[in-house]
């Protein structure tokens, strides 16, 4: 394999800081993309299990989107906007509302809070305090929900906890599901503490949650685990938020991943592949009776990027008028999760674990180290892939949902090789 020399990642290494993490498990120099595959300046091809950790549900320079995007530059139409009305932003609310929304019988206002997914968090968990006059808030073990500080508060990795640099407080976690390998009954101890007078926890104002916790491991909840979720929050006249920042817009089926749990949270938190191009773009959806912002109350200067809201538009029109994409990603889903149950019994001995639903997928390993290998070994054979967990103990999989069965079967057996070639040694 022939990877970039020193010579020629020298200016990263002499000018851009030590906080890179990706660059560290990849190092060659990327320069084009087309769908499942990426290029690096050698001209080497990969195959992209990874898709800017969910940000490329439909693949890179999607041809539907590229030329609406084209277009629309082209046009001279309008790039930045803050909160100014546009044309662009009218298209985006009223599809989204039309093909979204309304026929999952949903009622959301939507707020645009920023760029990013942190900036989708930040504004739930602040109107969340804001609605409720209450503080605290209750997060689960191995949760992530971003870098920003009021995210970073109920995120549960300790490694991104510790460059806080200050006390990250008004949190609370609790065991997320199967956390006690089913030896408890769910919520025994969140309820308790609810209903003891003297177990000190303040009334949470919301309950954050992932439906499957990517960045954490792969671990997905259960749709009845989701639902006692709901029923607690509601018997308590508690918030209830979903972070479908990474698992929104198709990646577990449905556009929303809480959709096969039948559940309707209080404020949805979307962005990643909302923009379908890979545009900066986030969303906070929350019920009508929640939004009592001021006007001002939250802002950003790019909370307007109206080239994504054209892109989003055209994702929506594109993928999302049938039910035929949400069929393809349970279909490959189920392909992955039979390939890594047959690797799990293939390595008896090593005790695998295959996780995950749809097209977010993991194998866990005995630690980190392993899972590292095994992601080295792919790289090596051309495939892109990385790690979450705890420890990083889990080898991920984000495919495009547009990827082929033939894309799909090749990265499958690279993966099966890698694991087998680091295991055996």
């Amino acid at each position: 394999m022939s990877i970039s020399t020193t010579d020629d990642l020298g200016i990263f290494e002499s000018l851009e800081s030590q906080v890179r993490s990706y660059s560290r498990s990849w190092p060659v120099v990327f320069d084009r993309a087309v769908g499942s595959t990426l290029f690096d300046e050698e001209g080497r091809d990969y195959l992209d299990f990874f898709s800017g950790a969910g940000a490329l549900n439909y693949g890179h320079n999607n041809p539907a989107l590229k030329e609406v995007l084209i277009r629309y530059l082209a046009d001279d139409r309008i790039i930045h906007s803050l909160d100014m009305f546009t044309t662009a932003r009218r298209d985006f609310l009223q599809t989204f509302s039309e093909s979204i929304l309304a026929p999952r019988d949903l009622d959301y206002r939507v707020v645009f809070p920023g760029p990013g997914g942190a900036n989708a968090v930040e504004a739930a968990l602040k109107l969340a305090r804001k609605v409720t006059g209450r503080e605290s808030v209750v997060n689960f073990t191995n949760a992530f929900h971003g870098m920003t500080l009021g995210a970073l508060s109920v995120t549960g990795n300790s490694l991104k906890r510790g460059g806080a640099g200050v006390p990250l407080v008004h949190a609370t976690p609790m065991p997320y599901d199967d956390y006690f390998n089913q030896d408890y009954p769910d919520f025994f101890y969140f309820e308790r503490l609810l209903t003891d007078s003297g177990s000190g926890l303040n009334l949470p104002a919301a309950v954050i949650v992932e439906t499957v916790q990517g960045e954490g491991g792969i671990n997905a909840a259960r749709a009845e685990w989701l639902r006692g979720l709901a029923d607690l929050c509601r018997r308590h006249e508690i918030l209830l938020i979903v972070d479908d920042v990474q698992m929104g817009c198709g990646r577990t089926g449905g556009f929303f991943s809480f959709e096969e749990a039948g559940i309707v949270p209080d404020m949805i938190c979307l962005s990643k592949s909302i923009s379908g191009s890979g545009l900066p773009m986030a969303l906070t959806l929350v019920r009508p009776e929640l939004d009592i912002w001021e006007p001002g109350e939250h802002n950003g200067t790019f909370r307007g990027i109206a080239p994504a809201f054209a892109t989003a538009t055209e994702a929506i029109r594109t993928y999302w008028q049938d039910d035929a994409l949400e069929k393809s990603t349970i279909r490959k889903g189920a392909r992955v999760e039979g390939r890594f149950n047959a690797i799990v019994s293939r390595h008896g001995e090593a005790d695998l674990v295959s996780k995950g639903r749809g097209l977010a997928r993991g194998l866990q390993f005995a630690d980190g180290e392993t899972a590292d290998a095994v992601c080295r070994a792919a790289f090596e054979r051309g495939l892109l892939m990385e790690t979450s967990g705890p420890v990083g103990e889990v080898m991920k999989i984000l495919p495009a949902l547009t990827i082929t069965d033939a894309e799909l079967d090749r990265g499958l057996d690279i993966i099966e090789t890698s694991v087998a070639e680091v295991l055996a040694a």
